[in-house]
């Protein structure tokens, strides 16, 4: 799948997209807020999952309602910021029209933001969150402490038990890697798929030589990758991302593979900041996952949709950002075809687990922990020569894991 560069930076001001055309007479008007990083570096992630949401509210009329899009971008410095993703959403509850959130993107952020839209029964689909925690367990019953029972949060990717295991048994079974050294961010995110991840590998027979945490915002892994070259790893996998890619031939691991989750998924060369961006001819030779599904019924139809509004190429998360605002709007039809829409008539419609919603990525339904059925990892490697020269992640394969 090939990725372009997604326009201009959207500010954090609302930026008002009409779902339904012409004068709004007597309609009752009604928001979906979208809450994604959407500047800096992470525009290239998360900017199709953007527009994607905001094309299918531009698709959709409901008769007696104009629904609107709302959009905040939580980037700080070009970074997500959970505490910015808090004071956004802390907006959209603080908004009555506000019926429905798109997003975040990052499970740090989510991990902020669903306590306070738990509170104000504020229905909320991830296109791209994957740490089990936000969901599962003891854990998500933590998040949602004001209404334990009233599930508001759902989400459409997969999660990390899933994802994490898929990436070892790719590097483990497909490329025949044996012994691997990791590197978490130490966040929500980059440890939750690490801990599957190494979990995974150690059960399939390969050895997990070295393992280090190094915080959101190290720009220096030569001391952790010189650690590393003793135990002659056949791959490092990392939440660095591009840089430790980079850094790696430094050290003389230039040969050796580079695995990584769907943080590192992030555009073609051509993109600023980009993981191909920063590691350049050190990029070769570098597999990531996706917890997203790259190949779906409709996707040809999508694409062309996708081209026609936006004039590039659909991204991973594309099709993700509009099957989540699908299934916001379809839990508005249904709160309206039973009375006055409200938040809580949407809420529960959205986390019915009875119901299946028809998404652009096929039928998806919701767990009684808001988890979709749909359990697909797809799988991408860099090919330097892809995007006219400036190297992108081309699709290899995905697996479903129902």
């Amino acid at each position: 799948m090939k990725y372009a560069r997604v326009g201009a930076v959207v500010a954090a001001a609302a930026i008002v997209v009409a779902a339904c055309g012409g004068a709004t007479g007597g309609a009752k008007p009604l928001k979906i807020g979208i809450s994604l990083p959407l500047s800096g570096s992470s525009l290239a992630s998360a900017g199709p999952a953007d527009k994607g949401a905001r094309l299918a509210i531009k698709d959709f009329t409901l008769p007696g309602y104009t629904i609107t899009a709302d959009v905040k971008d939580h980037a700080v410095n070009g970074v997500h910021d959970p505490q910015q993703g808090a004071k956004d959403m802390t907006a959209f509850a603080a908004d009555p029209a506000i019926v429905g959130v798109v997003g975040p993107f990052n499970s740090s952020v989510a991990k902020v933001q669903i306590p306070i839209s738990n509170e104000a029964g504020l229905l909320q689909c991830s296109p791209a969150n994957t740490n089990p925690d936000l969901t599962k367990g003891d854990a998500g019953k933590q998040l949602r402490a004001k209404q334990p029972d009233k599930i508001n949060y759902v989400r459409v990717a997969t999660t990390d038990d899933i994802q994490g295991p898929a990436v070892a048994q790719y590097g483990f079974n497909k490329l025949g890697l044996k012994k691997v050294a990791i590197i978490d961010d130490t966040e929500t995110y980059g440890k939750g798929i690490a801990d599957a991840f190494a979990a995974e590998w150690t059960k399939l027979g390969g050895q997990v030589v070295g393992r280090e945490g190094a915080p959101k915002g190290t720009t220096d892994y030569t001391a952790i990758l010189t650690k590393f070259k003793d135990a002659a790893p056949d791959a490092v996998t990392a939440t660095g991302g591009g840089l430790v890619r980079k850094q790696m031939p430094q050290v003389g691991l230039d040969k050796i593979a580079y695995l990584g989750g769907d943080g590192i998924q992030d555009g073609p060369g051509s993109v600023e900041g980009s993981f191909i961006n920063i590691a350049g001819a050190a990029a070769a030779n570098s597999f990531s996952s996706v917890a997203a599904i790259a190949e779906y019924p409709g996707k040809a139809d999508f694409d062309a949709k996708y081209k026609a509004a936006y004039n590039e190429e659909a991204g991973a998360y594309s099709a993700s950002g509009y099957a989540c605002a699908q299934i916001l709007l379809q839990a508005i039809k249904t709160a309206a075809s039973k009375g006055d829409v409200t938040r809580e008539s949407v809420r529960a419609a959205g986390v019915d687990t009875n119901t299946t919603f028809e998404t652009v990525l096929g039928p998806v339904k919701f767990d009684a922990v808001g988890d979709t059925n749909q359990k697909i990892i797809s799988l991408y490697k860099t090919d330097l020569t892809a995007a006219s020269g400036k190297g992108d992640w081309v699709f290899d394969s995905q697996v479903d894991y129902k």
